[in-house]
């Protein structure tokens, strides 16, 4: 496998050394097993990626690193090798040899991207990554890994029950009669595999028990909050009163938590300049983000979907993780559906939760968007996901573009557009226009027509700091 070499600066050089090994980063000197690396790997493809850097010595002591090499890439043939049958040079796996003056050495730089199936190291078998650490993973371990990768999903498992809460539920007949009227309740079901023998799958349970909590508990319902602060954290002396437990199948479930949520924040007020003011949330937004954490949480993790009311924002927590190749980075781009049986079933019914299967969230980014709120802020947490929805107003298009040169040489019209959410191009050059001529920005020289480019003024850093 043929690999890059690329040339480093001595700047970005100390940027590697000054590296801090954790849940994302890791170093090894180049003595170490091939077989040992590849459980680092094994472990970032199961988890969320992360980079690995072959050929840097650890002084434990002082906890500092030291660029120390490959003398060739012949050298680093047998890592090669294992990495090649293990985890092939592809969109998932990026390899490249880093070259320094005045360093010894190729350092062998390793990109791993969180992988849609199970990775597995030498030893045969997989690793996830807790910190710092590649933890190995077996038993009731690798089922749950298989969850989170989406390659089995709880949904599909009995449940200690009868046919007949499901197949003589209430739920099930007013469902049938409002969607399949020529149809019978336990024929349907068996053929949507709800029914497993005499017993109904998790998901049949979920949308046609009366009661799904009693059959799993701790493992789908909903509760409200509301906290009187502003704080990261809520606590018990700022609770407004105690929480709300919402249970029912999860059509209802969805329905009425939207609704809860919604009445809690009608009821929220914030100071405005002369009294109290309303806090508005676009509508779309708080039903569509609800609805993805009802309908794309792991069941098989015991906990409920937390709402969370505080006085500048609403939080919703989803237990587990993303599922398969899904990151916070491109989860408005793709799909996965880790339990499509609900998602498809759900989607049947005369006046569906998730209508546009699929928009969920971008939805809600496009909702706050014209509200003119700030996009919410999407976290991965080691068991659940926590989705943030802030009531902040956007920053001004003049704003972000001048931050956005806090950190980059220049800007363009389409990156502008992009980060500003302008759809029109004549809107940009008018901004671009009123900053040039204050002197904030100025035309990077050589550009013009759809290349312009522009790049801090000569009163840019002024600004900054009466900013400041």
């Amino acid at each position: 496998m043929a690999i890059d070499v690329k040339p480093v600066s001595a700047k970005q050089r100390d940027s590697i050394l000054a590296l801090k090994e954790g849940h994302f980063i890791d170093a090894k000197a180049v003595e170490i097993k091939p077989g040992k690396l590849s459980e680092t790997i094994a472990a970032y493809a199961n988890t969320d990626g992360g980079e690995l850097y072959v050929g840097l010595d650890e002084d434990k002591l002082a906890r500092t690193f030291s660029w120390r090499g490959f003398q060739d890439q012949e050298a680093a043939n047998a890592h090669i090798l294992v990495f090649h049958q293990l985890f092939p040079l592809g969109q998932d796996f990026q390899y490249t040899f880093l070259i320094s003056d005045g360093a010894p050495g190729l350092v062998l730089h390793v990109d791993v991207k969180k992988t849609r199936d199970i990775k597995k190291a030498t030893d045969g078998f997989p690793y996830v990554r807790r910190g710092a650490q590649s933890i190995k993973v077996t038993n009731e371990a690798l089922r749950q890994l298989e969850y989170t990768k989406g390659l089995s999903s709880f949904e599909t498992e009995s449940v200690a029950a009868d046919k007949s809460v499901v197949a003589d539920s209430t739920e099930i007949f007013e469902f049938m009669i409002e969607v399949i009227p020529t149809s019978e309740p336990e024929p349907w079901l068996r053929k949507q595999q709800l029914l497993r023998g005499d017993q109904p799958t998790v998901a049949g349970c979920l949308l046609f028990a009366d009661e799904p909590q009693a059959l799993l508990p701790k493992r789908c319902g909903l509760k409200v909050y509301r906290y009187t602060t502003k704080e990261l954290v809520g606590s018990r002396e700022t609770l407004a009163f105690t929480p709300i437990t919402i249970e029912g199948s999860l059509y209802d479930q969805i329905r009425s938590a939207v609704e809860t949520t919604t009445k809690v924040i009608q009821d929220t007020r914030k100071l405005g300049e002369q009294t109290l003011e309303e806090v508005t949330y676009p509508p779309e937004a708080i039903h569509e983000i609800v609805t993805n954490a009802v309908l794309h949480r792991d069941y098989s993790v015991a906990d409920d979907v937390h709402i969370r009311v505080f006085d500048n924002r609403v939080e919703v927590e989803s237990p587990g993780r993303l599922p398969a190749h899904i990151t916070v980075q491109n989860i408005l781009d793709e799909r996965f559906a880790r339990n499509g049986t609900l998602v498809r079933l759900l989607n049947k019914y005369p006046n569906p939760p998730n209508k546009d299967v699929g928009e969920g969230l971008n939805t809600a980014f496009t909702a706050m968007n014209k509200l003119g709120l700030k996009q919410p802020v999407i976290r991965e947490n080691p068991n659940s996901v926590l989705v943030v929805i802030k009531h902040e107003s956007l920053a001004s298009p003049e704003e972000v573009i001048l931050d956005y040169l806090q950190t980059n040489e220049s800007i363009q019209n389409r990156k502008a557009r992009e980060m500003c959410h302008v759809a029109g191009d004549y809107a940009i050059r008018a901004v671009f226009k009123e900053l040039e001529q204050r002197q904030l920005i100025e035309r990077v020289p050589g550009t013009n027509t759809a290349s312009t480019a522009y790049r801090k003024g000569p009163k840019y850093e002024m600004s900054r700091r009466q900013k400041s």
